[in-house]
């Protein structure tokens, strides 16, 4: 997430395509999941074929890690103008559209020879992907009954946990394998096939008519927005901040050989995660936000207090995945709810503000290792998830309630 994925408002229109099922479509919602996990994973899989893409294309180590940044600076700076330029399109062109775009810039980077040509690509499929999280979500919601909103809206989600924690360690593999442009190439496949599994499964929805539209900034006067956008944005920068440089982290504490199951401990956690919010979102979504909330500060104080036993290390992993796994889809859902009939604009700004942090999160470490070093980062995540508690606790009214309306 990369990741995040922004709701649609889940307000029928009259051309809708079928009154709303009772059961959830798996065979469309797998595909969007799919959408979901292939998107995320692009996003991050530079990190794991990093010495070999520098090496290919003649640039620093450093320079290189920037492309996973410009690929969250092209969703933070288009998600909001392109989420308002395409509000009239209907939603399965646009989707397809995306895709196709994203498989275009995915191939691109996989044939490039230049790095400046690389680092448009990245861009390109930023914007993509980020067009694309703008319907993904939406579209698990608009397609469930309200009773399984929640869920369906978690089983997209699983692509965010799979990519992390089995789809960026077997691209790593096959990129040692075989070449990293191989992986993106393989994306590149991944994403014709999502390509085609929605144009056959994903029903047709209208876009906003132009009577309806309404300025994105104006969802800020909704109450209970600016609450969840605070949430995401301090939220996501927390985690980011760690788990950005987790390698690093672990590396200090004498774990470096043993990252990949750190991040295998913290995958599972995170699944496990999804599935319970998934089926309890619909009558808990305010408890389930301050659970997580508090067992990502938890894990943060254990790393912080007792890293130096290691096996401390796999409960405080565990603890973070249980705590981060369902956010995502917690976030998505109270700004669904919150935005009302604005809720497309108040979507396009939690998007914006989750990349925004994301990016922020890799800057803001770097800075941290450099000035405090790398036992810094969990009283950092500790400190920013103080304000984070605080807000969810105060938005009882608006934002996190107790009871979804």
């Amino acid at each position: 997430m990369s990741t995040q994925l922004p709701v649609e408002s889940a307000t029928e229109t009259r051309d809708s395509p079928e009154p709303r099922r009772q059961t959830l479509p798996m065979p469309a919602l797998l595909a969007l999941a799919t959408a979901v996990f292939i998107t995320s994973l692009t996003e991050t899989l530079p990190a794991g074929v990093l010495p070999a893409m520098s090496s290919d294309l003649g640039v620093s180590e450093s320079a290189m890690g920037q492309s996973v940044t410009i690929y969250a600076i092209g969703t933070a700076l288009t998600a909001i103008p392109l989420t308002v330029a395409t509000s009239a399109w209907r939603r399965k062109r646009l989707l397809l559209t995306a895709m196709a775009a994203f498989a275009a810039a995915n191939t691109a980077t996989a044939v490039s020879t230049n790095y400046p040509v690389t680092m448009v690509a990245r861009f390109i499929a930023g914007v993509a992907a980020g067009l694309a999280w703008a319907l993904l979500a939406g579209y698990a919601r608009r397609m469930a009954p309200v009773h399984l909103q929640g869920k369906a809206i978690a089983i997209v989600m699983t692509g965010i946990p799979v990519a992390l924690s089995l789809g960026v360690p077997a691209g790593t593999f096959l990129g040692k394998m075989l070449g990293w442009w191989v992986t993106f190439l393989v994306m590149t496949a991944l994403a014709l096939i999502v390509i085609a599994w929605i144009a056959a499964t994903v029903p047709d929805y209208p876009g906003q008519r132009p009577e309806g539209k309404t300025r994105i900034l104006g969802a800020l006067s909704v109450p209970g927005v600016t609450p969840v956008l605070f949430v995401t944005l301090v939220f996501v920068l927390a985690h980011t901040v760690l788990y950005a440089y987790i390698a690093t982290y672990l590396d200090h504490l004498g774990m470096g050989s043993s990252t990949d199951l750190v991040l295998l401990v913290f995958g599972v956690a995170s699944l496990v995660s999804i599935w319970i919010v998934g089926a309890q979102i619909h009558g808990r979504l305010r408890v389930l936000t301050i659970g997580s909330a508090v067992l990502v500060a938890v894990a943060a104080a254990v790393l912080g207090l007792l890293s130096g036993t290691h096996a401390l290390v796999y409960v405080a992993a565990a603890l973070w995945g249980l705590g981060w796994g369902g956010v995502p889809t917690l976030l998505q859902t109270a700004g669904g709810d919150a935005g009302g009939e604005q809720a497309d604009a108040a979507q396009a700004m939690l998007v914006t503000l989750w990349n925004v942090a994301m990016a922020a999160g890799g800057v803001v470490g770097g800075v941290l290792l450099e000035t405090a070093g790398a036992t810094s980062f969990p009283w950092s995540v500790l400190v920013l998830m103080v304000p984070v508690l605080a807000v969810i606790v105060g938005a009882r009214s608006h934002g996190f309630p107790a009871k979804r309306g």
